[in-house]
């Protein structure tokens, strides 16, 4: 496996913009009179919308960092069943809040406890349980917390109740969330990368593989999705980015780095066109349906974002630029949890926004003013070593 720095800071700051972009965009799906391109594309809708780029991008950059951390822990010294253990481990911590949140949808105004409640509570226990816990702390007090996490986190799912008031259910999995597909996304990248030993050519093939598998679902063939991986659509998102560090990676090695730009340049535009020219072919553009028109546009365009940052951080040294949105770069899912204790409490206090906040470009810069606020407060918690690692 070829060395790289063990963080590059261009794809800290793709991170925190894009984590910025996506709180910013959940936020204003609640705002009215807004461009309709700035909106996430109808199902029914052959279109891509800004909104539709969010998610794709994030699941690319997952696959960016998989193979820098994977080689962060071989170079310390980490054992196979070592390496195994913390991309499981971190793969079932996305699994288990994606599950709770998938169920916070349909939660039920028959449960015990109120709704904001229920989010509130679920979201205190993933802190309880990954916090970044400091060296210095008594394994004592730490596993005492940690453990208290999941034994609220289990009570919570003894008491839940979803569904109406006619036919409540227990917790089940309707799709896996947000977190969840990530999770399965970057559990099967991962382990593909670590059992391949970082091969190149391997991990083209592979990409060329599951790309193949959700053109095939998708050109009319009457198929099922395939078991946990489903149209492979969230993989291929993710071993793009695998296979775009690997080429980074192999010109470092080779020592031509300048080839890069052309390179990066060239891949984007084809799999934009590429997207363009299979669109008609495979169901349209459609974030919902996960088409490969979506899959190829998405891949290009967070390339070319990639290669941007290259340049504007890795070597012309920019990264004050973006201090403020940093911490969402380094303390991402903390980020993305804190809007749920937004949320949440806002809801218990019955607090709603003036109507002209909910509105055009007022509501927009409400929306962007909420993002930058979490991640300035992310931001405090990050020195004060309140955020989770997994």
């Amino acid at each position: 496996m070829t060395q790289l720095p063990k963080r590059l800071l261009s794809i800290d700051v793709l991170r925190a913009l894009t984590m910025l972009l996506m709180i910013f965009v959940n936020d204003a799906s609640s705002v009215s009179n807004i461009p309709t391109w700035l909106d996430h594309a109808k199902e029914a809708e052959d279109g891509l919308g800004f909104a539709d780029t969010i998610f794709p991008a994030f699941l690319f950059i997952a696959g960016l960092s998989i193979p820098l951390a994977i080689k962060s822990r071989i170079s310390k010294g980490d054992t196979t069943w070592q390496v195994l253990f913390y991309i499981i481990s971190r793969s079932a911590a996305l699994l288990i809040m994606g599950f709770y949140h998938v169920n916070l949808e349909s939660y039920s105004p028959a449960a015990i406890l109120p709704k904001a409640v229920w989010e509130v509570l679920i979201t205190l226990s993933f802190f309880m349980i990954w916090l970044d816990y400091p060296e210095t702390m008594a394994k004592a007090k730490k596993y005492t917390i940690m453990s208290s996490g999941v034994a609220l986190l289990i009570a919570l799912a003894v008491i839940y109740k979803g569904g109406d008031l006619a036919h409540p259910r227990w917790m089940h999995t309707s799709w896996w969330g947000i977190l969840g597909i990530i999770g399965w996304a970057y559990l099967i990248s991962a382990l593909l990368y670590y059992f391949s030993k970082g091969k190149l050519n391997i991990l083209i093939l592979l990409w060329v593989l599951f790309a193949g598998i959700n053109i095939i679902l998708h050109y009319g063939f009457d198929l099922d999705p395939l078991p946990i991986i489903g149209d492979c659509s969230a993989i291929v998102l993710t071993m793009g980015g695998v296979v775009t560090i690997g080429l980074y990676a192999h010109l470092v090695k080779i020592e031509k780095t300048q080839r890069l730009w052309l390179l990066f340049g060239i891949i984007g535009v084809a799999l934009i066109i590429g997207g363009l020219f299979i669109r008609p072919y495979t169901g349209g553009i459609s974030k919902i349906k996960s088409t490969p028109a979506w899959i190829f546009i998405s891949s290009g365009l967070t390339i070319l974002m990639f290669e941007l940052f290259i340049y504007l951080i890795d070597i012309k040294g920019k990264i004050t630029w973006f201090k403020a949105i940093r911490p969402a770069g380094t303390s991402t899912l903390t980020c993305y949890l804190i809007p749920y204790f937004q949320v949440a409490l806002l809801e218990l206090l019955n607090v709603t926004y003036p109507s002209i906040f909910n509105s055009s470009i007022i509501g927009l810069l409400r929306s962007l003013a909420t993002a930058l606020i979490i991640i300035w407060l992310v931001g405090l918690m990050e020195k004060r070593r309140l955020r989770l690692k997994i």
